[in-house]
């Protein structure tokens, strides 16, 4: 029998042309390990493989942000054994993975409920966060007990309260100062987003950041995405044409033009 040779996407991809910012869902790991007969949480162990793999594949490249949706406000409704055992996996993982974030020269950062995360990984994230606050290469972000729909809902209520107390008008609220309101204020809005385990959804992810990102979706289970995979996904965004709204006959103008 022959054996299928896995095409090698990173020569492929044009370093001069790379998103800065690339979120990925991280989604299949319970489903992949029922597939091994294993526990769930077999799956979020083995998860953590592919978030080393995939930071410093984007940090190798030139990625200069990546943000990984984590733990969302409805991950509190699985069963609490499994919330239990996430939560200290999040805790050991941080701690373990502060050599990796140092030697690639990775600041990490968190956007979310943060508050709500018990307060040993609180703590571990306040450490790391301040350890690798001047590490320049690359920003990595970790959404966790993140929604994007509350996290819409807090930038409204800001924005109603400074009205109310007379600090800016109607005519000062528009997607700029929404935007300087939101978790992600000083983090560019995605141009790629990527979800693994065959689902189609966003599931309440960067709602308003994600307007005119590039969906990219792929059958592979969550501990199944290599370095290749993500090369594969970059390749695939860069031979996509982003109109914006314009036409494809506008935007050959416009290239042409900044040529």
């Amino acid at each position: 029998m022959s054996t299928e040779i896995e095409i090698s996407f990173k020569e492929k991809v044009d370093i001069k042309r790379l998103p800065e910012h690339i979120a990925i869902i991280m989604d299949g790991n319970g489903r992949w390990a029922k597939a091994q007969g294993k526990h769930r949480i077999f799956g979020h162990k083995n998860g953590v493989k592919a978030v080393r793999e995939v930071t410093e594949g984007c940090a190798e490249l030139g990625v200069k942000h990546l943000t990984l949706y984590a733990f969302s406000t409805e991950n509190w409704n699985r069963p609490k054994t499994e919330v239990s055992a996430l939560m200290q996996l999040l805790f050991l993982t941080i701690g373990k993975e502060i050599k990796t974030l140092q030697k690639n020269n990775i600041r990490l950062n968190a956007i979310g409920h943060i508050h709500n995360l018990p307060e040993s990984n609180q703590k571990a994230l306040r450490e790391v966060m301040e350890a690798t606050k001047n590490n320049t290469r690359m920003t990595l972000t970790l959404a966790l007990s993140y929604g994007s729909k509350e996290e819409i809902t807090e930038a409204t209520k800001i924005l109603a309260q400074q009205y109310k107390d007379g600090k800016i008008s109607l005519e000062d609220i528009n997607t700029e100062t929404i935007s300087n309101q939101l978790y992600t204020k000083d983090i560019p809005d995605p141009e790629l987003m990527i979800r693994t385990s065959g689902e189609h959804r966003i599931s309440n992810f960067l709602l308003w950041q994600l307007a005119y990102s590039e969906l990219y979706f792929t059958e592979k289970f969550w501990p199944e995405f290599t370095r290749n995979d993500l090369f594969k996904a970059i390749y695939d965004y860069q031979n996509r044409e982003r109109r914006f709204g314009m036409t494809s006959e506008q935007i050959t103008e416009q290239l042409t033009t900044n040529n």
